[in-house]
């Protein structure tokens, strides 16, 4: 029988071990971490029946939503595809697990007959082709009759010959799930749910049933030079038949009129009635320029992309949102993302624009525009103006508490704040966000270790380890990865192999400031060697910009070396360095 994998916070341990025993009883063969052997190290064991595991049913209460480990243990599930929750409180999965049906267990006594109960075996049943509570044989679960239109829409495959057209083909599936997502009588899952299902042969009636949805849309986009062919198609997530599907095949100026179309036949065929303020929410693209439009989703895709090892990837994106600015002053997101690129210019790279301007003119066009709050938040964080930082950082939330942009930001802040159980559920969930982020990654395992959590930083370490491996195998030279790769191997304790991968990145790019402070901070919090921490830190604090001065100051991953002699005249000499050009810049005027 498959194997069913038990995810749950101590304060709950009865009610998974009465779960645990009902399910054996139906013959399902459950694992729990009441059974880990003494010879081998918790993490492992836990990794590996998670990936054993055909159906992991996580037990949420007020404990586990706040679990790191239990979060993590949830996420593994979710990508795999085996998640089966269940609420035992009355407490609700945090994002993204929200999107997913769980089954309400509070009070449950063992009745096999309670409606919550049932729903869970149907599930496991489902993923594992076990037995039934009804029946106590092998039948797939029913589909689910969702109080109301609820949609996932699937990353569109990119039919490009270039394969790094995936950021057009991306940007679309993104702005289709945005318009869909204003029809109040429609839900739709998040998009971080939906992209975990990119590049996997997938059926669609069992992703409806695992998303407890009543129909998927799926397409596929094919740009060469000016011309964009777009296919998409609306099926039944219970009968898996289609129920409307075109082709479009157009000028790239049509792109905006197409996005329109298929939103509006997917209304049309889910026979839909849109709002007057619903319909004007879809038909707003923020710029009637596709070739402004097609600049901004380049510029993102340097943005998600994750190169960060040095200033080639800002200003790539300055670049592209300068002439998407150019091609439409009233493009808010543009320039939204010029202020982003120029606040790592200007505060890691110590370039004069510090991108302010930018991020006050998207605000000015925009609102409610949520990364143009976040990058504010930033600015005035970095200029030390927190009290200003956090209500913007409150604001952009407030606005979407799914927004990437929003949480890395709130990360950041909080980080720098010492407050690190904020900075790493912000961190957690940024990560969830956006599939390519090893920063958020890395951040939250130095969050947990300054908490004292070893094994929620091992987690977090395996979670960097596995992206920066993911973006290391599209560019060998990304030496940020690799030195964040070798911050997760020294986490995990491979000293030998983090060590060479230092070596690596140290070969590609020996000047790069970002790498280099990565590495140190690898070195001086996990391989423990002082000297050679001190060694690669020279050649940062003796060029490092104020921003960049300001966060190693606060780096609790630099505790060990904070008090050395060498570390303390070293920022001396930073801030002495950084106070004569600052007194110099009025004269270069």
């Amino acid at each position: 029988m498959s194997e069913v994998f038990i995810s749950y916070a101590r304060s709950t341990e009865a009610a998974a071990k009465q779960i645990a025993e009902a399910l054996r009883v139906l013959g399902y063969s459950v694992w729990r971490d009441d059974e880990l052997p003494a010879h081998r190290a918790y993490s492992e064991v836990i990794e590996e029946r998670l990936k054993a595991a055909r159906a992991v049913v996580t037990v949420w209460s007020a404990e586990a939503v706040k679990s790191h480990w239990v979060r993590a243990e949830a996420n593994a599930a979710l990508e795999a595809g085996t998640l089966v929750q269940l609420s035992v409180d009355g407490a609700m999965p945090p994002m993204p697990f929200g999107q997913i049906q769980c089954a309400d267990m509070d009070g449950w006594t063992g009745d096999p007959s309670a409606p919550g109960w049932r729903k869970v075996v149907a599930s496991i049943s489902e993923l594992t082709g076990g037995p039934s509570a009804a029946t106590g044989e092998a039948t797939p679960a029913p589909a689910a009759s969702p109080h109301r239109l609820s949609i996932c829409v699937l990353p569109f495959a990119n039919m490009s010959v270039d394969a790094e057209q995936a950021y057009f083909s991306d940007g679309i599936t993104e702005d289709i799930i945005t318009d869909l997502s204003n029809i109040s009588s429609l839900s739709v899952v998040a998009r971080q749910t939906a992209f975990t299902f990119r590049d996997r042969d997938v059926d669609v009636r069992r992703i409806a049933r695992q998303l407890r949805v009543s129909h998927i849309l799926e397409g596929s986009v094919r740009k060469v030079d000016n011309r964009v062919r777009i296919t998409a198609q609306l099926i039944d997530g219970a009968a898996g038949n289609h129920i409307w599907a075109d082709r479009w095949d157009r000028d790239l100026n049509d792109i905006f009129a197409m996005q329109d179309e298929i939103s509006r036949a997917i209304v049309a065929a889910l026979k839909l009635k849109l709002l007057p303020a619903e319909k004007q929410a879809i038909e707003q693209r923020g710029t009637t320029s596709a070739e402004a439009y097609n600049l901004y989703l380049m510029a993102r895709q340097y943005y998600v992309g994750g190169n960060n090892a040095g200033p080639r990837r800002a200003e790539a994106m300055l670049r592209l949102c300068l002439r998407a600015t150019q091609i439409d002053p009233l493009y808010a997101r543009a320039w939204a993302m010029m202020a982003m690129a120029q606040r790592v210019l200007h505060f890691v790279h110590d370039r004069p624009d510090d991108g302010m301007a930018a991020a006050e003119r998207a605000l000015a066009l925009d609102a409610r525009l949520v990364e143009a709050h976040a990058v504010k938040a930033m600015y005035l964080g970095e200029q030390d103006r927190y009290d200003e930082a956090f209500e913007e950082m409150e604001l952009a939330l407030r606005l979407d508490p799914q927004s990437y942009e929003a949480n890395h930001c709130a990360g950041y802040l909080t980080y720098r704040r010492r407050r690190f159980p904020d900075a790493a559920r912000y961190f957690e969930t940024a990560a969830s966000l956006m599939e390519a982020d090893f920063d958020s990654a890395a951040n939250m395992t130095s969050c947990l270790v300054a908490l004292g959590d070893e094994d929620g930083a091992r987690r977090a370490a395996r979670m960097t380890l596995a992206r920066v491996q993911a973006a290391v195998a599209q560019d060998q030279n990304n030496s940020a990865a690799i030195a964040y790769g070798a911050y997760a191997l020294a986490a995990l304790g491979e000293a030998d192999q983090a060590k060479a991968w230092i070596d690596q990145a140290l070969l590609i790019d020996p000047d790069n400031l970002n790498m280099r402070y990565n590495l140190a901070c690898a070195v001086s919090v996990y391989l423990k060697d002082r000297d050679a921490a001190l060694a690669l830190l020279g050649p940062f604090f003796a060029r490092a910009a104020h921003g960049f001065l300001n966060w190693a100051k606060e780096d609790p991953d630099l505790e060990p070396v904070r008090g050395d002699p060498g570390f303390s005249a070293m920022v001396a000499a930073a801030e002495t360095r950084l106070a004569a050009a600052d007194g110099a810049a009025p004269s270069k005027a």
